[in-house]
């Protein structure tokens, strides 16, 4: 299958620009990048996707097997890479897709030049002093009523993990992008997110790279930032002045302008 249309990649700006490779959450899509994306796209070749089974990609690809670990969805982002033949590319990945962008540099370094973790985790649950904001219970209970009743808890979880409740139209866009994902899928994606544990693969990301946190958020706590911060040798963490674990979407210009000012200064 033709990779281009299996992950419905868009691409924008110069065609002989720096590459940034912008890649989206769980149970969301490449839209959720279209506040920022633009701004990139000015000196920028920007490079969108869909993973598969999310959004308008070919969902008749999809794997359980395949996608039941974070190098799945990697090895999707390498067969972008390879059939546009990329080169020094910058990577920003949100939410889990930023443990997905360490698993890829690590399994292709020669293809990439720098990292940008947007609000990242590579562990959601506690571990002794490591604290990823959740209990295993907390977890499992959250798995289980999303696999009980996928729309239902969309419905609830999208505001809270959204933040931002002065301005409840975010809440309702991230509802509307869970709920478009076929929940089987869903399900398999969840499990994949939150049972993960990258954090032995930070000490090997060896290229340039930005952290990006909010100054409140659910998901991802301020120790988590600083954790992954300690852990990636070299690497600079900035806390944004955005709440909620979509600052692409409730603050895209200081989300834009700290990717900027990092492609900028990056060496």
């Amino acid at each position: 299958m033709d990779v281009s249309r299996r992950n419905n990649v868009v691409v924008t700006g110069p065609a002989d620009g720096p590459v940034v490779m912008l890649a989206h959450g769980f149970g969301c899509d490449q839209n959720m990048w279209r506040l920022v994306a633009p701004v990139l796209a000015e000196r920028h070749r920007v490079v969108l996707f869909d993973y598969v089974g999310s959004g308008r990609s070919e969902w008749s690809a999809w794997e359980e097997r395949r996608y039941s670990s974070l190098d799945g969805y990697a090895r999707d982002v390498l067969d972008i890479c390879e059939e546009l033949d990329l080169r020094e590319v910058t990577f920003v990945g949100h939410s889990v897709s930023a443990m997905v962008g360490v698993h890829t540099v690590k399994a292709a370094r020669e293809r990439f030049a720098s990292l940008v973790l947007l609000v990242p985790s590579p562990r959601y649950i506690d571990d002794g002093n490591y604290r990823g904001g959740f209990s295993a219970e907390d977890i499992e209970e959250l798995l289980e009523s999303l696999e009980s009743n996928y729309l239902g808890w969309a419905s609830a979880m999208a505001p809270v993990i959204m933040g931002n409740p002065d301005r409840p139209e975010l809440g309702e866009e991230l509802t509307t992008s869970f709920c478009a994902t076929d929940p089987a899928i869903a399900r398999v994606f969840a499990r994949t997110t939150f049972l993960s544990d990258s954090r032995a693969d930070l000490a090997g990301v060896d290229v340039p790279t930005l952290i990006l946190d909010c100054t409140q958020d659910v998901i991802s706590p301020p120790e988590v930032g600083a954790f992954v911060q300690a852990s990636i040798p070299g690497s600079r963490l900035r806390t944004l002045d955005a709440v909620g674990h979509c600052p692409q979407l409730s603050a895209p210009e200081a989300t834009a302008g700290a990717i900027l000012e990092f492609l900028e200064h990056r060496h």
